[in-house]
């Protein structure tokens, strides 16, 4: 039995959109808590990834993350059996340098020799065995004051990743980073491959809290106080903890790579040859599905009919996507929006969205579903006067207490039982009967049983938007 490592404290890093995987992907919601390989979550995979086993032994995790996916982040943990740990709500995204620092002056206060292990949430390591072996190798190099990059081998000339420059092409368990390059063109990447001590940037480090802390006030010494100061002024809220807003306000937006890595004389890196993906573009969900001898892959409600190197996704069982004599093709189809493109293409996809921006499309930044802390809820038809919306409720969750001025609601509960409060009115609503809602009426709506609640909320009224609602009592501390 090989004996067990000393605890090392994962950091996840989930505040990311994920631009490049439109539509699947957005702002309100984006890759890393979709089920996009697998059964779980992409940031449900990467905490077990960082569960104890035999090699190494892990603590609870540090998770940054924004105010808005604070919830989907505590459910997503809880859901497979994790304890959440410390879930760090960052004020505004200021990139990985502020983030990677709050994470280790927080974890310093709780342990003055704390190491962490920092890992974006939305890669693919199948192999979770090697990676805690090569975890385990990298400690020796920890310990001994080094910070550790894992560096990927690459298995071809890959131009959407950052490559690392290494001391050597063997496969020793520290090897010194010479120099970070940006993702090459398609002739560098190849030339990179070829000479053999080039490694991909997977953005995944190791280091001793109090190592990374003594980097920043040597190479980023503006970054200290700001963070600092945040997290001395920050708030613990229903079990979260906020950076304070105007502290944070004075960090500048920066890399870990830019602040840190590129200018750190104690970097080494870790080689891993056992596979990993950072899922950045819709070729890498296809390369990472296993096409099949047509190089095709689909979903479980698309099909592809004579057709060669494509990737077709449907993501509602309501919606049968069919691809005919296509080749090189992506197609992505949501509920409300469809992703055609080549395959050549799919580094641009991030394009789309900053032209969707411009042009004021919903569709560029907002999910089908809003997820909020009680459930989730879809829009299924809105006209001028009317909405129709599908609404998920959690057992035990309840909606805020709260009045609207411009809409009335009309209540249908299709699933479960609903407590229903309408002013001084309060009644169990059950399948199959409904409530209405007044304009103005002071009401909520909770899930006291034991298995989800489901309605269809009609609405009618001169203004539909989600910031008509003004809240008197909220569980969930929102304004």
């Amino acid at each position: 039995m090989t004996s067990v490592t000393q605890g090392i404290v994962p950091v996840l890093l989930a505040g990311g959109s994920g631009t490049r995987l439109w539509p699947l992907s957005r702002k309100s919601f984006p890759k890393q808590f979709s089920t996009l390989v697998g059964e779980k979550t992409l940031f449900q995979q990467s905490a077990l990834r960082l569960n104890s086993s035999s090699s190494v032994s892990f603590g609870a995790p540090i998770t940054l993350t924004n105010t808005d996916f604070r919830f989907i982040v505590a459910e997503q943990l809880q859901s497979v059996g994790i304890d959440p740990g410390a879930i760090l709500i960052e004020p505004a995204g200021k990139n990985t340098a502020p983030a990677i620092l709050a994470a280790s002056l927080y974890a310093m206060k709780q342990d003055a020799d704390a190491i962490l292990l920092v890992a974006p949430s939305d890669h693919v390591v199948p192999d979770i065995t090697a990676f805690h072996k090569v975890i385990s190798d990298g400690l020796k190099a920890v310990n001994s004051g080094k910070i550790v990059t894992f560096g990927i081998s690459p298995t071809r000339a890959e131009t959407g990743y950052g490559y690392l420059e290494v001391d050597g092409g063997g496969a020793a368990a520290a090897q010194t980073v010479k120099r970070f390059i940006e993702k090459p063109d398609e002739a560098a990447a190849q030339t990179l491959l070829d000479a053999g001590n080039y490694l991909w940037n997977a953005g995944i480090f190791m280091f001793r809290a109090h190592d990374m802390v003594s980097a920043f006030s040597d190479y980023a010494p503006e970054l200290v106080r700001p963070v600092t100061d945040s997290l001395d002024k920050g708030k613990t809220d229903l079990g979260f903890f906020r950076l304070d807003p105007d502290s944070w306000s004075g960090c500048k937006d920066v890399s870990i790579d830019y602040a840190i890595m590129e200018k750190a004389d104690n970097l080494v890196a870790l080689r891993f040859s056992a596979g990993w993906s950072d899922l950045g573009g819709w070729d890498a969900v296809w390369a990472e599905h296993q096409p099949d001898s047509d190089g095709v892959v689909t979903s479980e409600h698309a099909l592809a009919i004579d057709c060669k190197n494509v990737l077709l996704r449907s993501e509602s069982d309501s919606q049968q996507l069919v691809g005919l004599g296509l080749e090189n093709i992506i197609a992505v189809a949501m509920p409300d929006a469809v992703l055609v493109a080549d395959m050549h293409q799919a580094q641009n996809v991030k394009k789309i969205v900053s032209t969707l921006k411009q042009k004021d499309i919903l569709q560029a930044e907002t999910f089908p579903k809003d997820h909020r802390p009680w459930g989730w809820f879809e829009t299924l038809v809105m006209q001028g006067r009317f909405q129709v919306k599908r609404i998920f409720v959690n057992p035990g969750a309840a909606l805020s207490l709260q009045s609207h001025h411009h809409r009335s609601e009309h209540w249908i509960v299709v699933e479960g039982t609903a407590k229903v409060t309408v002013d001084d009115t309060v009644r169990l609503v059950t399948e199959g009967e409904s409530v209405h809602i007044p304009v103005g009426a002071v009401h909520r709506m909770e899930n006291p049983g034991k298995l989800p609640m489901v309605l269809i909320e009609v609405q009618t009224g001169a203004y539909l938007g989600e910031d008509d609602i003004i809240r008197y009592e909220d569980i969930y501390s929102r304004g």
